[in-house]
């Protein structure tokens, strides 16, 4: 194996990808995916009955055209197209995914033991995820729930053609969505159980900055280069990851403390909440498969892959904004995310923006709830009523945020 080019492949791609308007958190989750999507079931950590295997589902969410997901996930998709990583079409039939499934079938020999092994390994790359999931589709997610933990054995079966078997499944995904969009593909008894729990949502507001002329320089185009050199340095990579002392004794010590201490408190979470570990051992692999080829998890990488989730669920409940049985739960995830990109608005402005949408009595319920959420504060700006955007995180974990209610005035 050649020696990398570069010290750290995701540091690198963040820097490839900084003169560009999506957030940093897409290009940070889509480098992880591309990292996941060459390393495929040939990788693992065995963790005593369990096997952690370096794939994710990735959902990027955002209002429509306001943080350029499309566009993160196209520099990322463009590569793994340079190197022919097998790809899942972004619109595909149950049928023809699970055929494209049995074909990628390859054959790897284990550097630990010698021994032949079998797997079919696919990545879905899909900015419409809601396209690629299709309406209320519960066997395609049952599908893609059962794919998740990467089954040595998979049977399916059809009504004519009889019986298919898939050996060595993997399968990655990362996609793309809007909040209002999550409940048209995923229903509602879905949300925080089965499929869900198994995703990693990536909320985020708006763009990280406009770029009128985005055209990498040639230092840029440079970089681009080294990336995919390393990166198929990065593919040839087999085998068992193994794990450091230090390792241990950080996963032990975090492990009881995330037990008792969860991110945030969101019943449609709890899925997730449960299987923040498996995340955490997933990411490790694919952080430490970023920065070394010796596949020696360290200290240092466990607390890479905890600090890269934490930055994620800062965020990640406001994913959900538009998912509810309430009628009007579409208005409520609109008035989250313009709250989100304003920060503080006048009630006059607030009742203008949705004039069409929410009467005075509805924006009055709508406000009600978000102030008990603690997403907004309502109160008085010298004679002004204003409607100002609380981030979920602080206000509830620091007791010097204060709420403002009527008659008050905001000194902050």
């Amino acid at each position: 194996m050649q020696k990398r080019r570069l010290d750290d492949w995701l540091d690198a791609y963040l820097e490839y990808t900084d003169n560009t308007e999506p957030p940093t958190q897409f290009h940070r989750w889509v480098g992880l995916s591309v990292i996941a999507s060459v390393l495929q079931r040939k990788c693992r950590l065995e963790w005593g009955s369990l096997t952690f295997y370096p794939n994710m589902y990735v959902v990027l969410v955002a209002p429509s055209g306001k943080a350029r997901k499309g566009t993160s996930m196209a520099i990322g998709l463009q590569m793994l197209e340079e190197l022919g990583v097998r790809l899942a079409a972004e619109s595909i039939t149950r049928e023809a995914l699970v055929r494209e499934l049995a074909e990628c079938q390859l054959t790897v020999q284990d550097p630990n033991n010698e021994r032949i092994e079998f797997h079919s390994s696919l990545t879905i790359f899909s900015p419409e995820l809601t396209v690629f999931l299709g309406y209320n589709n519960f066997q395609l997610m049952s599908d893609l729930t059962d794919w998740y933990d990467c089954r040595t054995r998979w049977v399916y079966r059809t009504k004519n053609m009889g019986t298919d078997e898939i050996i060595g499944v993997w399968v990655n995904m990362i996609g793309a969505t809007t909040p209002s969009l999550i409940q048209t593909a995923l229903p509602m008894d879905a949300i925080g159980g089965g499929l869900t729990s198994r995703m990693i949502f990536i909320f985020e507001g708006d763009k990280k900055k406009i770029v009128p002329v985005p055209l990498f320089t040639a230092q840029e185009k440079v970089l681009r280069a080294k990336l995919v050199q390393d990166l198929e340095q990065i593919r040839l990579l087999q085998g068992e990851f193994r794990v450091t002392r230090p390792f241990l004794d950080l996963w032990v010590d975090w492990y009881h403390s995330q037990e008792n201490n969860p991110p945030f408190e969101d019943s449609r979470f709890l899925g997730y909440i449960e299987r923040r570990p498996n995340h955490v051992m997933k990411l490790c692999q694919i952080v430490n498969a970023s920065r070394t080829s010796k596949m020696l998890i360290d200290r240092i990488d466990l607390e890479r892959a905890i600090n890269i989730l934490e930055l994620s669920e800062r965020k990640m409940p406001l994913a959900f904004s538009g998912v509810g049985r309430l009628g009007y739960a579409d208005i409520i995830s609109s008035i989250i995310g313009f709250m989100y990109e304003r920060k503080k608005v006048t009630m006059a402005e607030l009742m203008e923006r949705y004039s069409s949408d929410a009467d005075p009595r509805l924006m009055a319920s709508i406000l009600e709830s978000l102030v008990i959420r603690k997403i907004v504060a309502v109160g008085m700006d010298g004679t002004e009523k204003v409607v100002k955007y609380l981030p979920k995180q602080i206000a509830s974990n620091n007791s010097n945020v204060r709420q403002i209610t009527d008659g008050r005035n905001d000194n902050e």
